[in-house]
């Protein structure tokens, strides 16, 4: 069914920091998508590893960037798009999208976790860039992100309306805590025990849902939500991944990085002349 939008879509995000645009990739763009992100993973797998979840950004390899310009371009997905944000968004920036991938060998997932204050160590978020974080969370301006699937992907897990709260509730807190590196990411233990490790984590966070999304669909969510991904081999993964931003979130995106490469290192400065 062709896809059609409806006040709905602004309505879902707005309240539960996330919508879905099913089905909004015609065909033909499609397979042109699948066909550049099959050799994305094989690059993937050699230069990362076999347990590589992403090879970003694309612009960076040898790929034929053509179908993910003629993504940038469709004409449904932008208007879609500036409807529930603003004409100023927009969502493929070729220097900085990626596609999300399966891991090669066993399961694992990544921690629970809200872009970006979870990215950095707690004192030089709350040094630095705490009152940045208070602006954002209701600024529809930032944090805005996109997962588009190639191939049916239920990756995402993601807490309805926690996009809007800057500070977090204990039992948030707990769930978040419980991950373990070593066991969510263990060869050693049976893929089964692996696979329902991490699916357990999952649903440690009090609210979470899976988002489910088939090929085709287009996934817009507030990063400053709780989610998380959760990966299994078995299942091909494909899905373009990117920030939806302003040229002035992107100049933002730049300048944070230099703020917080420059607090890392004083941090470390300061701890060795301790």
């Amino acid at each position: 069914m062709p896809f059609t939008f409806n006040d709905k879509h602004i309505t879902d995000y707005h309240t539960l920091g996330y919508t879905v645009f099913e089905s909004i990739l015609p065909d033909s763009l499609l397979g042109d998508l699948r066909r550049v992100t099959d050799k994305a993973r094989e690059i993937a797998y050699e230069v990362t590893g076999r347990q590589a979840q992403r090879l970003q950004p694309l612009a960076n390899y040898d790929l034929d960037l053509q179908p993910l310009k003629d993504y940038g371009e469709l004409p449904e997905l932008n208007d879609a798009i500036h409807r529930v944000l603003t004409p100023n968004h927009y969502h493929a920036d070729l220097t900085r999208t990626g596609v999300l991938l399966e891991p090669a060998d066993h399961p694992w997932c990544t921690n629970w976790h809200r872009d970006w204050r979870d990215h950095m160590p707690e004192e030089i978020f709350e040094s630095e860039f705490r009152e940045d974080w208070d602006n954002q969370t209701h600024h529809i301006d930032y944090m805005n992100q996109i997962n588009c699937a190639l191939y049916e992907d239920p990756s995402t897990w993601y807490v309805p309306g926690s996009h809007y709260r800057q500070e977090n509730t204990p039992g948030e807190v707990a769930a978040r805590d419980q991950y373990d590196r070593s066991t969510h990411r263990n060869a050693a233990n049976s893929p089964e025990q692996q696979e329902r490790d991490c699916l357990a984590y999952c649903h440690t966070m009090p609210g979470a849902v899976q988002l489910r999304l088939n090929a085709g669909d287009f996934a817009l969510y507030r990063s400053s939500g709780w989610h998380l991904g959760n990966y299994v081999p078995y299942r091909k993964r494909a899905t373009i991944h990117d920030f939806c931003g302003t040229p002035a979130y992107r100049d933002y995106l730049d300048e944070r990085a230099v703020r917080k490469h420059t607090a890392m290192k004083r941090g470390q400065e300061q701890h060795q002349t301790a």
